[in-house]
This record gives structure tokens, sequence and C-alpha cells, in this order.
């Protein structure tokens, strides 16, 4: 199990404390708070994406060891691309949108499963899909949690019978995490839980 430490909101201090309790993996939602806190950073933390990613930020992605919020075939297409200029495939994770929330992206189960099936996702040299990331609605019950979380495993189960290195489950965050981990997950993303709430955003 892989704990990422959420840092959006907090400063360069929060990673280093992370890396001092024994964490190596920490968490950005924006690219450019993150590209300030990998500079500043001295600690050899792996560095993940969690939030949105626009497509013309998608240049930044070889600072991160994993992008966990591929959410298109075209995202996927842009990284593929710095991923194949670069000379090394990036690692990604595809995010899915289990119960079809207008505010959040990603693929959609059905899509899903016809993108990475074909050889479109195949022929992205340019990229390494790991697994599956997933969110929960924020007011999801227990009923719902397992529902999305299952959907998301039942997503990275596809990703592997289509020959994908599909190892990775991140799903959880700080109010869900528990019934993540019950549901199989890999990865759990924790922010206000470790630091507390700074600003507007936690997750």
């Amino acid at each position: 199990m892989t704990v990422v430490a959420v840092t959006k909101t907090h400063g360069p201090e929060a990673a280093e404390a992370a890396w001092e309790a024994g964490l190596r993996d920490v968490g950005e939602n924006r690219v450019q708070e993150a590209l300030k806190k990998i500079d500043a950073v001295r600690a050899a933390v792996r560095w993940h994406l969690i939030g949105h990613l626009q497509r013309n930020k998608a240049k930044h992605v070889t600072r991160f060891d994993l992008v966990q919020s591929v959410d298109s075939s075209r995202l996927a297409e842009a990284v593929n691309e710095i991923g194949c200029q670069a000379g090394h495939p990036i690692d990604v994770l595809l995010q899915v949108n289990v119960v079809g929330e207008a505010t959040k992206g990603g693929f959609a189960l059905k899509t899903l499963r016809t993108e990475v099936e074909g050889e479109r996702m195949h022929a992205l040299t340019g990229l390494r899909i790991r697994g599956i990331m997933a969110m929960a609605p924020l007011d999801a019950d227990e009923r719902m949690l397992r529902r999305v979380f299952a959907g998301a495993r039942d997503a990275r189960a596809t990703l592997a019978a289509a020959g994908h290195d599909a190892t990775e489950l991140s799903m959880g965050m700080s109010n869900d995490f528990e019934v993540a981990v019950e549901e199989g997950a890999t990865m759990v993303r924790l922010g206000t839980i470790l630091f507390g709430a700074r600003g507007q955003e936690t997750a």
C-alpha cells in the first residue's frame, strides 16, 4: 500500500515533513504549484500529479514520477508525444468516472473498455499505463463508495486483460480511504488527515 501525501495549498515544508515521517510519495493537484515545490524540495520524494492536466501543460509531465489523471484519449495522445520526445515512456494512470459525475473528468467505463481493447492505446509507446485512478463523490455514502471503488477495480482488470501493466489502483482520500483499502486500493491520496486543512482546497 502506497500513501501519497497530498501537499496542495501547503508549502514545500509539507513534502519535507512527509519524507521525514517515512512517506516517499507526494501528490500535487496543480502543475504550476507542483513545479515550484519540486524545485524547492531537497528530499528525494516521488512526485505524483493527481489533479486535472490541461493538454497545453503536458510538456511538464517529465517532472513527475506518475501522472494519475489522464482522463481522455486526447490527453493520452499529448502525454504520449512528450514521452516520445523525451525518449522514455511516461508512467500514467487512467482516470475513470464510474458514476458519470458532471463535475469530474475521466473515462466512462464503457468508453475505457473500447479504448484499451483496441490497438489505439497500445500504439502510444510514449506512455505506460500503470493502472486506474478514481474519485468517489464527496457526499457519497458507503454503498456509493463501494460502487465507485468496485467499478475502478473492474476498470483495472479491463486494462490488465488488454495487456497493459496495470498493477496500481489509486482511490481513497482522507474521508473514505478505509473503504478504498477494503476494496483493493494500492494507493491512497491523503492530505487533510496528514497536514490539516489550509485554504479552501483539501484532499
